[in-house]
């Protein structure tokens, strides 16, 4: 491997450009390709971050040599066939969340990453923000006892699956949103869900002929036999002064948490609107991509070149697609318990 690991971009959407751009500021890293399905939108991130190769064939970046690492930056449901390209390969995988949106397909990623010794680190950046990692320091520390409850909630504006995703129609408000929070109550908990239920809506978002769900609530039950609450949904007005309404409220034996990011401690007014932006997780601070997301992906580099385990792995990408399989099976099903499978070795 050369000084610097050389990086492929697969996808140049919104996640994509963030990834480029991050990677050719980071002093052991450097993109030499990114991939789009359309060639136009791969050159043009090319040219605006000085990356050597676009292509419209993933397969170049995943089966080239002289790649060390792959980033997947795809809609949800198109992360398996890639990851499990670039795995066969010999390349390290970073893939944007969540993982998979097939269990059966989550499980073979497990099988693959473990049987190769690469590094596979599932794109969960909210673990980097520092006040829930402060948080989770605390739990951890005893300081307020065994967690019993927590209610988790991300609500977007209706932008999100009319305007900035072609792709909502593929996915849900749950795969989309709640994976976050999903993944980080159960570091949280430190336990394993075992049951899950749920009921969603289906009414604004079709009458635009974008067949998803609105909003979906879910209950997931732990083997500690702490009880979470999910909310996730994409239909709350433009006018909302901020994308995302994000909140993690936590009770435990001797205490709580509560996690608030709807103002992320910045309102900001102009004469024809009035927000709250977002800052925590990325931010150009002197020219550069500040914040828990470039921290992710600079953990993923370290991995690599320390030989040591990502922060955030394959087992954990799986036990939030299982947990959200169980409750997409529940939403199928009236809002039935369904156990959340267990991962089995062969």
């Amino acid at each position: 491997m050369s000084d610097k690991i050389r990086m492929g971009v697969i996808g140049a959407g919104i996640m994509g450009q963030q990834y480029v751009r991050i990677y050719q500021d980071h002093p052991y890293a450097r993109v030499t390709a990114v991939a789009a399905s359309r060639i136009e939108s791969a050159e043009k991130v090319a040219l605006q971050y000085g990356v050597p190769t676009a292509t419209a064939d993933w397969r170049t970046i995943t089966e080239s040599p002289e790649i060390d690492a792959v980033c997947v930056a795809l809609p949800d449901d198109m992360h398996f066939e890639a990851t499990a390209s670039a795995l066969s390969h010999g390349k390290h995988v970073l893939i944007e969340k969540p993982m998979t949106t097939s269990l059966s397909e989550a499980d073979e990623l497990v099988r693959l990453a473990e049987a190769s010794g690469l590094k596979v680190q599932v794109a969960f950046n909210h673990r980097w923000l520092a006040p829930y990692h402060q948080g989770k320091l605390s739990i951890a520390a005893g300081e307020i006892g065994q967690p019993l409850t927590a209610y988790a909630r991300k609500n977007d504006t209706i932008f999100v699956p009319t305007k900035l995703i072609p792709w909502a129609a593929q996915t849900t408000p749950a795969w989309f949103l709640s994976c976050h929070d999903i993944d980080l109550v159960t570091w949280f908990f430190a336990s394993e869900p075992v049951e899950a239920r749920a009921w969603g809506i289906k009414q604004v978002l079709v009458a635009q002929g974008i067949d998803t769900y609105d909003m979906i609530q879910a209950q997931v039950r732990y083997a500690c036999g702490a009880i979470a609450t999910f909310e996730s949904g994409w239909v709350h007005p433009n006018t909302f002064p901020t994308m995302v309404d994000s909140f993690i409220g936590l009770v435990a034996e001797r205490g709580h948490l509560h996690f608030d990011r709807k103002r992320e401690s910045l309102e900001m007014s102009t004469n024809d609107r009035f927000i709250f932006p977002k800052t925590f997780l990325s931010a150009d601070v002197f020219g550069t991509l500040r914040g828990a997301f470039p921290s992710c992906l600079d953990d993923f580099i370290n991995a690599i070149r320390k030989d040591v385990a990502p922060a955030v792995g394959v087992r954990d990408g799986r036990r939030v697609t299982a947990v959200l399989t169980a409750i997409h099976e529940s939403l199928a099903n009236g809002g039935a318990n369904v156990s959340v499978p267990s991962f089995t070795e062969n």
